[in-house]
């Protein structure tokens, strides 16, 4: 057991989480952030757990979907992040979607507000002072030149990086009625919603190949010469990359128009462009799917194209930022500590997990084992059947080979049910019949997250028994 506070680098959803929760087991936490005294390409605020891009944490379905799992864990976790999105939920279908706004001033009070904890709004330019035996570097995606570089030389390894793109906003007002509609995929409703929750602006064939030419057309961001062979996440592509890859794909993509059926016509369309609600007084939405490298002019000719945003009124136009990880699966052990230097954790983005959600969960075990060693006790992961032992799992070493005996890249990752150990059959359905195809997957799915969450369950009980017997 030791007096030294816990110091976390880092005050975005990562560093908020871990320090709630290492604060919350009884440690002393000092959380550094530089935002306002030094600003970044993507923040607009000072404010903790900002979020910079999408206002969704996605799908809330706890049996269906891997992200709803996790935020059902996360909530039986004492989640921060969790319990004020759920706060400041939006209508977004099956979605939970959050006011960014008032989802980061409910962050930033609560740590304001927490005893054990600091707040030294201060840039940590390069690795942490040799006399802090308990850091959390949690500094996300956009970390630090300096600090970046410092842990380049620590460990060795050039950092990986990625392309992360911003999605535009515009006003409800300036949205034409007339032609968009509102109506979420198979009328379904989610936290706060009704089924009615996106706003969808249709086209026929000839709008959406006029759409996608004038995309690939559009004038787009200049790389500088290093960032050109930096590779994009896979799950939050530009838009016009999209299209890139084929006519079809964006129909098959962020624009498919399934589950969606346009009252003017009676018909399901040849494509749907989706905005979702991204405030409390639902006066802005956001364009689903339609992060982008366009440069601003292109964007609003481009997108002022697509039928009921002829005169939309852009308040905020997408971007694109570099996004750095560290190859985790070398570097960090099973309680996120770099082997190299166990005083120095690593939370959030920055180890290579992908999401609002999944960057909040590296955040909670992380805050949660450097509070077990400030408390003198022992850190257990969480079991690799729940979502966050699957994600921890696969940060700590489950993305080593690329199954052919050489060394994969490691790439940032999504918590997806591929990571979860399999779950033996048959399953069946209520009456003993013998479930095949979408049932199947369906019941193995429920199957899976019913396993999890009560492995979660005795995994929590254990975990608080040394942490209390050490307070």
């Amino acid at each position: 057991m030791t007096s030294e506070p816990i110091h976390i680098i880092g005050g975005g959803l990562a560093g908020s989480e871990a320090a709630w929760q290492a604060a919350e087991a009884g440690a002393q936490v000092v959380l550094h952030e530089m935002r306002p005294v030094r600003g970044t390409d993507a923040h607009q605020t000072d404010g903790l757990a900002e979020l910079v891009c999408s206002n969704s944490f996605r799908s809330d379905d706890p049996y269906g979907n891997a992200v709803g799992l996790l935020h059902e864990e996360m909530r039986r976790a004492g989640s921060l992040i969790l319990r004020s999105g759920d706060a400041h939920k939006l209508p977004a279908g099956g979605a939970l979607a959050v006011d960014r706004d008032a989802f980061s001033a409910e962050v930033t009070k609560a740590i304001e507000g927490h005893a054990r904890i600091e707040i030294r709004r201060e840039e940590i330019a390069g690795l942490p002072p040799a006399d802090w035996s308990n850091v959390v570097i949690a500094t996300g995606p956009l970390t630090s030149p300096a600090l970046a570089e410092a842990i380049r030389t620590e460990t060795g390894e050039d950092a990986l990086a990625f392309f992360d793109a911003i999605a535009p906003i515009v006003t409800r007002e300036s949205i034409d009625f007339d032609v968009a509609w509102m109506q979420s995929r198979y009328d379904k409703a989610g936290p706060g919603g009704d089924g009615a929750d996106y706003v969808n602006c249709p086209m026929d064939e000839a709008q959406y190949n006029a759409f996608f030419d004038a995309l690939l057309g559009g004038e787009m961001t200049e790389f500088k010469e290093w960032e050109k062979s930096t590779p994009y996440f896979e799950g939050c592509l530009p838009i016009e990359v999209m299209a890139s890859r084929g006519r079809e794909t964006l129909r098959f993509g962020p624009m498919k128009p399934v589950g969606l059926t346009d009252p003017r016509t009676g018909r399901r369309p040849h494509a749907v462009v989706q905005l979702r609600q991204d405030n409390a007084l639902g006066t802005l939405y956001n364009m689903v799917g339609f992060q982008t490298k366009l440069k601003y002019g292109a964007q609003k000719s481009v997108f002022s194209m697509i039928p009921g945003l002829e005169q939309a009124d852009f308040v905020r136009l997408g971007g694109i930022h570099r996004n750095t990880f560290i190859n985790s699966p070398k570097l960090l052990d099973q309680s996120l500590r770099l082997k190299v230097r166990p005083a120095l954790r690593f939370a959030g983005q920055v180890t290579g997990v992908e999401g609002y959600v999944e960057s909040a969960a590296i955040g909670l075990l992380a805050g949660r084992a450097a509070a077990a060693d400030a408390l003198g006790a022992t850190f257990a992961p969480p079991p690799a059947t729940t979502a966050l032992g699957a994600l921890l799992a696969h940060v700590t070493g489950g993305h080593l080979s690329d199954g052919a005996g050489a060394k994969g890249a490691f790439q940032p990752m999504n918590v997806n049910f591929g990571l979860f150990p399999d779950i033996s059959g048959p399953f069946k359905g209520p009456n003993g019949e013998r479930l095949r195809g979408k049932d199947k997957g369906r019941a193995k799915k429920r199957a899976v997250a019913e396993r999890a969450l009560n492995d979660l369950g005795r995994w929590i009980t254990a975990a608080c028994e040394p942490m209390q017997a050490a307070e």
